[in-house]
C-alpha cells in the first residue's frame, strides 16, 4: 500500500476557484473510478498551495485507476483543461510516501 501525496500550485489568486473545482467536480469524478482520495488541504503557508492524498493498494490498481481517469473521455475533454486553466502544472509536486509500520494511515 502507498499514497500519492500531490502538491500544486493554482495559478494567482485562483485558489479557492480550484479548491471548489477540486471539490465539486475533480474529486467526486475520480472517487466514481474508484479512486481512493483521502484528503485534501489548502497550504497554510503558501497562499496559492494546495495538497492532496491518494491511496492505491499497489501498483497495478494504480496504473488501471490511472488508465480509467486519465484516458477516460470526460477527463479529457472537460475535466483535464479545466485543470490546466486554473494550475500552474509545472509546479506540480508528486510524491509516493508508504505508511510505517506503526502509522494509523496503514
Amino acid at each position: 500500500m502507498y499514497y500519492e501525496i500531490r502538491h500544486y500550485q493554482a495559478r494567482p489568486g485562483r485558489r479557492a476557484e480550484w479548491v471548489r473545482y477540486m471539490e465539486d467536480v475533480v474529486i467526486p469524478f475520480q472517487a466514481s473510478l474508484g479512486m481512493d482520495v483521502t484528503a485534501s488541504f489548502v497550504d497554510a503557508e503558501h497562499e496559492d498551495g494546495y495538497v492532496w492524498m491518494r491511496r492505491f493498494e499497489d501498483e497495478a490498481q494504480s496504473e488501471a485507476l490511472y488508465e480509467a481517469v486519465y484516458q477516460n473521455d470526460r477527463w479529457k475533454n472537460e475535466i483535464g483543461p479545466a485543470v490546466r486553466e486554473l494550475l500552474i502544472a509545472e509546479k506540480s509536486v508528486v510524491t509516493r510516501v508508504a505508511p510505517t509500520p506503526a502509522s494509523p494511515l496503514r
